[in-house]
């Protein structure tokens, strides 16, 4: 799976265009975890919210990728200052979803609410991005830079889904254990038989 696959996967998955165009243009990130405002805990609360939308299952998960440390580094190297508040704000928004809906931290509910919740904010992110236009905008160009001036900004989950997507498929656990992996490519063929249950591959 290419860079250019990957971003269409996440547009088609959000209905929104891949937000942050440093990623999008594949330029790497020049901080660490200790470089942003985000401690460990809100790390842990991001891999949670991360391995619901990734599980680990016969492959690895989005935990097993570290997935909320890569969303942390990236949201503070990537993200415009409005882009980091919606984030920001989301991760509280989750939080006081989750006590609501069951009286509960989001860490501590079980798998079950937690597939729930998360499933029932994906609808509402996608409901809110088409009334903001924003599908439209993501199917005429979903490679297009983030954020044009004009655009109105994503719903929060939209951007916590986004960046599990492209954390996990473009670590190494992600391109290695899920996708098909060839570290050296051989000679182009360019008819190779599909068997069946075949996973894309990462190169």
């Amino acid at each position: 799976m290419n860079r250019r696959d990957l971003l269409k996967l996440i547009t088609t998955a959000t209905g929104v265009a891949f937000v942050g165009s440093a990623m999008a243009y594949d330029i790497r990130p020049s901080v660490s975890l200790k470089d942003t405002d985000f401690s460990k805990d809100e790390v842990t609360f991001l891999n949670e919210i991360a391995e619901v939308i990734i599980p680990r299952t016969a492959t690895p998960g989005a935990k097993d990728a570290n997935v909320g440390e890569i969303m942390a580094i990236l949201v503070s190297d990537c993200y415009t200052q409005d882009l980091q508040k919606v984030f920001r704000e989301g991760m509280t928004t989750l939080d006081n979803e989750a006590r609501q809906a069951q009286g509960k931290d989001f860490l501590l509910l079980s798998k079950t609410d937690k597939q729930a919740l998360l499933s029932r904010l994906d609808k509402e992110a996608k409901q809110a991005n088409t009334a903001s236009g924003l599908d439209d905008m993501a199917m005429a160009s979903p490679n297009s830079r983030w954020p044009d001036s004009k655009k109105p900004l994503p719903h929060y989950f939209s951007l916590f889904k986004q960046l599990t997507l492209f954390g996990f498929f473009t670590s190494e656990v992600g391109g290695t254990k899920v996708l098909r992996y060839v570290p050296v490519p051989g000679k182009y063929d360019g008819n190779i038989d599909y068997k069946k249950g075949q996973t894309a591959w990462a190169t």
